[in-house]
Parts: structure tokens; sequence; C-alpha cells
């Protein structure tokens, strides 16, 4: 049964009323929504707005004042692919913030006061392709494999924060990276960075510069590698002279107790075989003595045979022998 004309145009009025109502209702204060998109930009935000959509796509957060994500709301958002946060002022740990936005490709956290990166802060984002969290100056750590599960990611932002160091595991196992942003940071071209650098001459990244030690201070990476190797590798400082001149003394000390150690043993192994020798040779003089009844000459300490009868028991022994 079909309804008359006005009926139709009242359901139709009725209908596009509890559209509207709906999406005024589901979009947040202050934003704007459009289909899959909120856009909260410039709103002067001092909080994570808590009505968006269940389905959004896209969050546009940028330009607030927003200092904490909260990790219960953020994470109803499971179908996001897209979150733009640059320009707040989140400070607070991240540490499973994104635990269920598994499908987000893009995040941009630059422009906040962010202080370290863990390997939990974006653990569960096994889909993210670009990451920027470039100007966060309070950035001074970012842990070892903290992008071990990001192995989509593309392009990595890391310019202008208060970094001096970056572990080489850290992008050199990102297999998909193509953009890396270093420069304007800290680094400390100390001997730890020389790896880094050689990395870095390999992979060709944008221009970047030491800032410490002083010697070294504006030195971009291609000349620091090298001056680094000669310095770290070839170069000998006066503690590595010390330590070898100490190490030089040991040996000397241990061959020195070494060697007088073998020569005592040497000189009692021949003391002791001299004397067993001499003994041997007196019971033999003894039994010859007592065989042939050789008259003995003493002297003082003991007896000994004189050098005629010791001739003529030789001759007797040898005719003897013969006979």
């Amino acid at each position: 049964m079909s309804l008359p004309n006005g009926h139709k145009s009242l359901w139709l009025v009725l209908l596009f009323g509890m559209g509207v109502m709906a999406k005024s209702l589901n979009c947040p204060a202050k934003c704007t929504c459009q289909y899959l998109e909120v856009n909260c930009t410039g709103q002067q935000l001092q909080d994570f707005p808590t009505t968006i959509p269940l389905d959004t796509r896209q969050l546009i957060l940028a330009t607030n004042n927003i200092s904490y994500l909260p990790s219960v709301e953020l994470n109803f958002l499971s179908d996001l692919v897209y979150l733009d946060c640059r320009e707040n002022a989140i400070s607070k740990d991240l540490d499973f913030a994104f635990i269920s936005l598994n499908k987000l490709i893009y995040l941009d956290l630059s422009f906040n006061n962010l202080t370290r990166v863990t390997f939990t802060t974006f653990s569960q984002l096994s889909s993210l392709v670009v990451l920027k969290i470039s100007d966060n100056p309070n950035l001074v750590e970012i842990e070892k494999d903290s992008f071990a599960n990001n192995t989509w990611l593309r392009h990595l932002d890391v310019s202008r924060t208060g970094l001096t160091f970056l572990d080489i595991s850290i992008v050199k196992d990102l297999p998909n990276l193509k953009s890396l942003g270093l420069s304007e940071n800290l680094w400390n071209c100390n001997c730890s960075f020389l790896e880094f650098t050689i990395w870095m001459k390999e992979s060709d990244p944008e221009n970047i510069s030491c800032y410490s030690p002083a010697a070294l201070h504006g030195w971009s990476m291609p000349g620091v590698e090298s001056k680094l190797h000669y310095t770290c590798l070839l170069h000998l400082h006066d503690t590595d002279y010390a330590f070898l001149g100490l190490i030089g003394f040991c040996i000397f000390s241990a061959g020195t107790v070494a060697a007088w150690l073998a020569g005592m043993c040497v000189v009692l192994y021949e003391f002791h075989t001299t004397r067993r020798g001499d003994d041997e040779d007196e019971d033999e003089d003894e039994e010859l003595i007592y065989m042939f009844n050789i008259p003995l000459i003493l002297q003082p300490g003991r007896a000994q045979l004189s050098s005629y009868w010791l001739k003529l028991i030789a001759c007797l022994i040898e005719s003897y022998l013969k006979d």
C-alpha cells in the first residue's frame, strides 16, 4: 500500500532531521565532521574530544592545547588510519596509548613535548607508514628496538629534537625506510657515534652536522666519519700509551718471575742429580776397596782413592777381563 504524497514528504523531512541530529550529536563541539573525518584544527581544545564517531578514519587535532591522549577513548577508534596531533602540548607517557590502532598508517606528533620513545610506544602500530616526531625539543631518548614492529615504516622524521645519540639498530632494521629526517639535532660525535656516521654515509640522508664536542662542532657527516675513524681506531691518546705501558710492565714482570722460577728449578735439579751421582761414586769406590783391600788416604771430611791405586785397579780389571 503506497503512502500519499503528503505523507512521503513528511517522512523524508523526518528522516533528514534525524540524520542531521545524529550527525550533530556524534560530532564533537567546535569540530567539523564529514564522511569518516573529524577536523578539530585550531580550536584551543584542552582535552581529547570524547564524542568522536566510532567509524572515523581521519582525525585531525592539530594546533590545540591537548596534553594527554587517553588510551581508552582513543582505542575505541579502531578504524582510524590517519591521526594528526601536531602543535599540541602532549608530554605524558604514550606507552600503550595506541594499543588498538593497528590500522593506523599516518601519525604526526611533531611540535609537542615528548621526552622519550620506548618499545611499547608504537609497538602496536604494525601498519604505520609515516611517523613524524620532529620538533620535540625535550625528546632526548629513543630506546633500542623502539620501531622493531613498524616494519612498513617508510618516512621517519626526528629532526630538531633533543637527541644527542641514536642507536644504529633503531633505523638499520627498517627494510622499507625511504626517508629519514635527522637534521638540527644536538649530535654528540664521539667514538660511540662512529658506527652511525658510517651508516649515514652509506645511506646518504639529508645533511646533518655535529653539535659536540667543540672541536667537531658544525662538521658534516662525511668529514666527521673520517675524523672519528682516525681518532677512535688509529690514533693513540695518552691514556692508551699509559695502558700499553702498564701491559708491557706486567708482561715483563711475569716473564722475569717465570725465568727466575725456571732457573731455581734447574739449579735444584742439578744439585739433586750431582749429589746423587757423588753418592753412587762413593758407593762404587767403597765396593772396590772392599773387593781388593786397597789402603785409603784419609782427607778431611771424606776418604778418597789416590790416583795411583785407581790406575792399578783399572789395569788389574783389564788383565782379568782378557784372561
